[in-house]
């Protein structure tokens, strides 16, 4: 029997999934640790994680993943790699790692890609990179230049986490476009690294490791590898995405218009579009997409709203009875007219906010009413926020010519409840299809398509598990739309 590997490197645990390679089917998962990684954070913003904990991680994950499936290393045909994206990691001329990571929460950067964004001119920057440099992997790496300039000497090549795991296993420093793309290192324009930001920031292009396909053998387990892990040497690396990208790939999300959602701690939709655009005002990111090339544009279109189940989990602690559980609120919620009885809430109390430009806009509610309103409907207008934070979001993805049908999701977190969905469905006028999937599975099918096991994406998720599908309630439009109408009023006078 042939199996795949994939795993998924996250900021707060490594999950590895073992998959049959012939009907798709998960044989066995395992994540480490057990309890959340912990997170570095000297200062107020920073956000830094020891690399060699991922791999202690990885290592802990496979070793329980084998043993749970009873497979034998020598039946892994391939590896597949997803990644936290946007982190900076920094190795030598021997591959040892300087310093910590700098991962994607850390916000010591952003006036390194503001002031890079004002310099080289917006229109420009959008243009060619799609984004601002912003707070992404490049802006980090002119903050280690600038802040430890005796380290930057020393430094031979910069990579993502998921290049770097890639190193650990293989000895084989490598990226890809679409990894290029999300730390801004690379010119859609020009289809090359983006050598006008490498110049600004005084970055040498010898610096980024040698540019890889996607689906492609991206080099092959080492024996010193292969005996901490348990696995066989020589097995191949043919996959790596960043966790969004990645996530998409699970779902099914490949072609223009097709979306995939989240709506966890924070709240992601990300889209394709298949042709190069971006917001004029870079209220979203745009990073080349797993199956992206200058031919065949495939670009995800990431919107991110931070304050999504972090909302949730407030109003459990803060709003809900004692001792109540999310299925619990989600009882006293639906208990409620939609549209909350012109109650709304904004849901951005978890910081800066891209959507909104970067602003800080808080969480706030509005129409509250001391003689209608109890906690029900606290409970309730929170999750239509979260919605409606999500549809305006749609909006601007919707104004760059995508056009949104069907959104395809995991069956977890805020997707769990009937309400949310229902919600999302209304407003969006879309189909909301929920699949049993995750990014560890889908990491293992991206290694299948790599490695010429799968003849296409779509023989990879052929078995792909649709859980339900959720669709609009015609009826219940005009409702949902008036909420939303009287929801987006208010953050624009709060925002205006």
């Amino acid at each position: 029997m042939r199996y795949l590997l994939g795993y998924d490197i996250g900021s707060s645990s490594v999950k590895a999934s073992l998959v049959d390679a012939q009907n798709g089917g998960r044989v066995a998962s395992a994540f480490f640790p057990k309890s959340e990684a912990p997170i570095k954070a000297v200062r107020t913003g920073w956000a830094e994680q020891n690399p060699a904990d991922w791999w202690s991680y990885l290592k802990a994950a496979t070793a329980e993943v084998m043993a749970a499936s009873g497979a034998k290393g020598s039946d892994v045909a391939a590896i597949g790699i997803s990644y936290q994206m946007h982190g900076l990691v920094c190795v030598d001329k021997a591959g040892e790692v300087l310093r910590p990571a700098i991962i994607w929460c850390d916000s010591r950067a952003v006036p390194y890609g503001q002031k890079a964004f004002e310099t080289l001119d917006e229109e420009k920057c959008l243009s060619h990179l799609l984004n601002s440099p912003g707070n992404f992997t490049a802006a980090k790496l002119a903050w280690v230049k600038e802040n430890e300039p005796e380290l930057f000497a020393r430094i031979d090549k910069v990579m993502l986490p998921g290049d770097y795991i890639a190193l650990r296993l293989t000895g084989e420093c490598c990226t890809t476009v679409s990894g290029l793309s999300e730390g801004m290192f690379w010119d859609f324009r020009e289809n090359s690294v983006a050598g006008f930001l490498m110049d600004y920031f005084g970055f040498s292009k010898e610096m980024l490791p040698p540019i890889l396909p996607t689906f492609a053998e991206q080099g092959r387990v080492t024996a010193a590898a292969a005996a901490e892990l348990g696995l066989a040497a020589g097995i191949p690396v043919t996959y790596r995405g960043g966790d969004q990208p990645n996530n998409a790939l699970s779902l099914g999300v490949l072609e223009p218009g097709e979306i995939a959602a989240t709506a966890g701690t924070s709240g992601v939709v990300y889209g394709v579009l298949g042709e190069v655009g971006y917001d004029p005002q870079s209220r979203v990111n745009t990073f080349a997409h797993v199956n992206h090339s200058a031919s065949a544009p495939r670009l995800g279109v990431l919107l991110c709203i931070n304050g999504t189940g972090i909302l949730n989990s407030w109003m459990r602690r803060n709003v809900a009875p004692e001792g109540a559980s999310y299925s619990d609120m989600n009882v006293l919620a639906d208990s409620v007219p939609i549209g909350s009885e012109g109650l709304s809430i904004l849901p951005f109390g978890n910081g800066a906010e891209r959507v909104l430009k970067n602003r800080e806009a808080g969480c706030s509610l509005h129409g509250l009413n001391f003689n209608i309103h109890t906690r029900s409907h606290l409970l309730r207008a929170a999750q239509e926020g979260i919605v409606f934070s999500f549809k305006y979001g749609m909006e601007i993805m919707e104004a760059m010519g995508m056009s949104i049908t069907t959104i395809h999701a995991g069956h977890a977190n805020m997707f769990l409840n009937p309400m949310f969905r229902d919600t999302l469905a209304g407003i969006t006028g879309a189909t909301i299809e929920l699949y049993d999937t995750d990014g560890s599975v889908g990491a293992a099918a991206g290694a299948g398509i790599g490695a010429g096991i799968y003849a296409t994406p779509k023989e990879a998720f052929a078995t792909l598990k649709r859980i339900a599908v959720i669709d609009p309630v015609a009826a219940n439009a005009p409702s949902y739309a008036a909420a939303y109408a009287r929801w987006k009023a208010c953050l624009e006078k709060e925002v205006k």
